[in-house]
C-alpha cells in the first residue's frame, strides 16, 4: 500500500461534535471543522481504503451570550467525542484528465454541554456521502487541484420537538469543495475550502446559515515521520431564517447569525508500512459572534460560540487493489 499517498487523499471526512453554536439550539456543524487537515489534493494508487477516525473536542461557549444567555457564566463547558468509520473508493477512473474517486462515512457522536444548558446527547450522526471527486496533477510542477461535492443525508439520530434532540439532523447539508496542493520532495501544502449549505429542518421549519471552513496544512515528510503546523478557519457567511411556520416564535434573535473562528497547531504521522497513523491537535485562538438583528430588537446580543482545543487521530489503510487480484503466474521445474 501507498501509504502516503493515502494519507494525502481525498475525503477523510469527519462530523462534527459540537461547534457551531450559530445554529439551531445545540445543533452541530456537520464538519467537524479541521477535518481536511493532512489531506491533500492527492489520490492513491486503484483500490479499496478504509480509514478510522476519532476526536475529541473540549471547550467553553463565548460570546456576549455569556454575559446574556448564560447569565455571567464563563465556564459553560462543550464537550464531545466521535468515532468516524470510512472508505475511500478509487477505481482508476479518469475525467476530463481528472482521477475520480468516491467517499462514504459513518460517524458516531457523544457530546454534551453543561450548566445551565445541561445537555447531553450521543448516538448516529448524519452519513456523510461524497459521490464524486475529481483531481487533477498539474504535469510535474507539484501541484495539483481538486474539487468535489460531499452529502450528510437525513438518516442520523433525531428526537425532541424541533428534531434537534440528539446528534441527528433532520436535513440536508451540501458540502462543495475545492483543495489546491503542492506535493512534492516530501511536502504537503495544501489549502482545502469548503462549505455547508442546508435545507430547511423538516420538522421545525428552521434553516442554518451557511458555514464555510479553510483547513491549512503545512507538513514535510523525512522517512516514515511527518510533521508540521496546520491550522483552520470556520466560521457563518449567511444568515439563518425562521419563515412564519417555525416553530420558534423569537424566531433567529436567539441564535448568532455570524460568527467567526480560527485555530492552529500541529500535525504528527508516522507510516508502519501496512498503516498510517496521523495525529493532529489545535487551540482556537480567536472566537467572536453576533446577531445585529438581536441587537437592534432587543438592545441584546444573545450569541454564544464555543472556544477550545481538538485533538483528532488518523489511522488509514488500503483493503484491497486491483494488483492484489492479478493472478499469479505459474511454477515450472524440471
Amino acid at each position: 500500500m501507498n501509504s502516503k499517498a493515502l494519507l494525502i487523499a481525498a475525503g477523510l471526512v469527519g462530523l462534527s461534535c459540537s461547534q457551531g453554536y450559530a445554529k439551531e439550539a445545540l445543533v452541530a456543524a456537520q464538519s467537524q471543522p479541521g477535518v481536511l487537515i493532512g489531506a491533500s489534493a492527492g489520490v492513491p494508487p486503484p483500490g479499496i481504503y478504509m480509514f478510522n477516525q476519532v476526536f475529541t473536542y473540549q471547550a467553553n461557549l463565548t460570546g456576549p451570550g455569556v454575559t446574556t444567555a448564560l447569565n455571567g457564566n464563563t465556564r459553560t463547558g462543550v464537550q464531545g467525542a466521535v468515532d468516524v468509520q470510512g472508505f475511500l473508493f478509487v477505481p482508476g477512473w479518469t475525467f476530463l484528465g481528472a482521477t475520480y474517486d468516491a467517499v462514504v462515512v459513518q460517524p458516531f457522536v457523544m457530546d454534551s454541554f453543561g450548566a445551565p444548558i445541561n445537555v447531553q446527547q450521543s448516538g448516529v450522526h448524519n452519513t456523510y456521502i461524497v459521490p464524486v471527486e475529481l483531481s487533477w496533477k498539474l504535469a510535474d510542477s507539484g501541484f495539483a487541484i481538486k474539487t468535489g461535492l460531499g452529502i450528510y443525508t437525513p438518516d442520523g439520530t433525531v428526537t425532541g420537538f424541533t428534531g434537534t434532540g440528539s446528534v441527528g439532523s433532520p436535513y440536508w447539508t451540501f458540502q462543495p469543495e475545492f483543495i489546491v496542493s503542492y506535493l512534492k520532495d516530501g511536502w504537503n501544502l495544501s489549502a482545502a475550502i469548503y462549505a455547508e449549505l442546508n435545507t430547511r429542518n423538516t420538522v421545525s421549519q428552521y434553516t442554518s446559515g451557511d458555514l464555510l471552513h479553510v483547513d491549512l496544512t503545512a507538513t514535510k515528510t523525512i522517512g516514515k515521520w511527518t510533521f508540521g503546523p496546520v491550522a483552520y478557519y470556520f466560521g457563518q457567511v449567511s444568515n439563518d431564517s425562521c419563515s412564519a411556520t417555525c416553530v420558534y416564535p423569537t424566531g433567529t434573535l436567539l441564535n448568532a447569525q455570524r460568527f467567526n473562528v480560527w485555530a492552529v497547531g500541529g500535525l504528527v504521522g508516522y507510516n508502519f508500512g501496512p498503516a498510517n497513523l496521523s495525529v493532529w491537535a489545535t487551540q482556537e485562538v480567536y472566537a467572536k459572534a453576533s446577531n445585529p438583528a438581536a441587537v437592534a430588537a432587543t438592545g441584546e446580543d444573545f450569541s454564544l460560540v464555543p472556544q477550545g482545543l481538538t485533538v483528532f487521530a488518523t489511522l488509514s489503510y488500503r483493503l484491497w487493489g486491483p494488483d492484489e487480484a492479478a493472478p499469479k503466474p505459474a511454477m515450472y521445474h524440471k
